[in-house]
């Protein structure tokens, strides 16, 4: 994460979307204990002997919503500031946006305030341990094994769905009708044998165990189901070439 600055209102921004938030904070500035007149709004747990020098008002308004409230960014900080020295003249205002990378996830405020060197927000960031992010590790169908693995762990597919999956795998290339599938899978002595309907059922089921590689197994409209390879699936056959090819 990053700052920018603001100068004027034609600032020109990076193209990450900046994120910020829409919060007062407590002033970490402590406040004079003088007597003040009644009707002032106070601030409140502050320590005696110290007096307030400033604050911090972040603006949760990213580049999106404010492109829709026919506004930029810099326009909109430049009219803040303008407010402010409007209101007390001698005022000095200093303005930033934080900067986050593009689908930065997280709320907004936590974003901002870490950008911001936030004490509070990094504090808290330091009690957080570190989740660290599972790589991709690819898809690998293991066929001398009977298993699928998808990023290093193996999903739970039932018998007739890694022979299903298998079936695909084996004819590479080739679009397979339900009628193939039907008589190819399920024998005549099986408890159900189903139509070419219920075929689709166990495919979605299959897909779904997929889950991010799900486009591995491809829908032909109107003829079948074919298998498609991707660079990031590799095929484990043993001894076991494709029935289709000599």
């Amino acid at each position: 994460m990053s700052l920018a600055t603001i100068d004027r209102p034609t600032t020109s921004f990076t193209s990450s979307p900046a994120r910020s938030l829409v919060a007062t904070e407590q002033l970490s500035s402590p406040v004079s204990t003088q007597a003040t007149d009644s009707a002032q709004p106070r601030l409140r747990a502050v320590p005696a002997g110290t007096e307030a020098r400033g604050f911090v008002l972040y603006v949760g308004v990213d580049e999106l919503k404010a492109e829709l409230a026919g506004l930029e960014l810099g326009q909109i900080v430049e009219q803040l500031k303008h407010l402010v020295t409007g209101l007390v003249p001698s005022a000095e205002t200093y303005a930033a946006v934080a900067l986050a990378p593009q689908g930065a996830g997280g709320r907004d405020v936590d974003v901002v305030r870490l950008a911001l060197q936030d004490p509070a927000a990094l504090a808290r960031q330091r009690q957080t341990p570190a989740v660290e992010a599972k790589p991709r590790g690819g898809v690998v169908i293991d066929i001398s094994r009977k298993r699928l693995l998808l990023d290093g762990d193996t999903a739970p597919l039932t018998y007739k769905e890694f022979e299903l999956l298998q079936y695909l795998v084996l004819r590479e290339g080739r679009t397979i009708d339900r009628a193939e599938l039907i008589s190819s899978l399920w024998a005549a002595g099986d408890d159900e044998i189903p139509n070419e309907r219920t075929i689709d059922v166990h495919v979605r089921r299959l897909r779904s165990k997929l889950g991010a590689y799900e486009d591995i197994v491809r829908t032909v409209r109107g003829v079948g189901y074919r298998f498609d390879r991707h660079a990031d699936v590799s095929i484990r056959q043993a001894t076991t070439p494709s029935p289709d090819f000599i």
